[in-house]
């Protein structure tokens, strides 16, 4: 090969590696974040390690992903911009798949579907309001659920209404109660059921399997007032929350999340911690 040959070849087999595609992220370890309070999704145990239904669900989908998984709990309110800061690559947190979210990070396929509902002191005069004990399923539009929300709004005007800031269900209260009511907003869950335990809100609203934990915590006196709300009006589930940066991670995570549904694990794992199937 003569000189200028040799010199347009290597000037090709510098261009091609100057313009090959970046090679995918290898994930070798993967730092989770969850809120550590809100049981009995997730919780603080008295040794400071974290358990509950999902750091159980964590173990078996890091062990199938044969990564190294580390747990970290983090302020629910700030976990969006902390996971696009890079402080963490996933959030798992009981968080709701929406299209408003999506437009921010990415979401895995769905590990779990929840109902959510509104609790109330058995003593209240906010108890036992029409539905109680049935399910409606609603979509965003309300459509499916437009009567029971209007029963709801009667029954509850008046009332002071605790919500978990920064959550779906929030966005449902305001819309919905935000004229009939007045909304108060807490940090944690915990901080709202106390308030709600000790008479200073008349309700509160969040995910029903959440909830139900809270009865037992309160000693029977909190119960649920109203329908449970399901269909799609909250999203279409509960899902692993990622930077839309690192899409090997999301096929990574769905992979598992399909072995774990199809292993029976989301099942096996949610009757233990929920006594009820929320497989999606």
């Amino acid at each position: 090969m003569n000189a200028c040959k040799m010199l347009l070849a290597g000037a090709v087999a510098l261009a091609a590696g100057a313009w090959s595609p970046a090679q995918a992220k290898e994930w070798k370890t993967v730092t989770i974040t969850l809120e550590g309070a809100y049981a009995p999704w997730n919780m603080t145990n008295p040794d400071g390690t974290l358990g509950g239904f999902e750091p159980e669900l964590a173990k078996y989908l890091c062990d199938h992903m044969k990564v190294e998984c580390k747990l970290v709990a983090s302020d629910w309110d700030s976990m969006i911009t902390s996971l696009n800061a890079g402080k963490f690559d996933v959030i798992m947190d009981a968080l709701s798949i929406t299209e408003e979210r999506k437009k921010i990070i990415d979401f895995s396929i769905p590990y779990a579907h929840t109902h959510a509902a509104f609790a109330a002191s058995k003593d209240s005069s906010y108890t036992n309001a029409p539905g109680t004990g049935t399910v409606v399923k609603m979509e965003p539009d309300l459509s499916g659920g437009k009567d029971s929300v209007e029963a709801m709004r009667t029954a509850f005007k008046g009332a002071t209404i605790g919500i978990q800031a920064a959550t779906v269900y929030a966005k449902f209260i305001y819309d919905n109660f935000g004229d009939i009511a007045t909304i108060r907003e807490y940090k944690t869950g915990a901080e709202r059921d106390l308030d709600l335990e000790t008479g200073r809100i008349d309700l509160a609203f969040d995910d029903a399997v959440y909830l139900n934990s809270a009865f037992e915590k309160a000693n029977g006196e909190l119960a649920f007032s109203g329908p449970e709300i399901g269909g799609t009006i909250f999203g279409i589930g509960e899902g692993l929350g990622v930077r839309q940066s690192d899409p090997e991670l999301k096929a990574m995570l769905d992979d598992a999340i399909k072995a774990a549904l199809a292993d029976g694990v989301v099942k096996e794992l949610s009757m233990k911690w929920f006594k009820t199937d929320v497989t999606p």
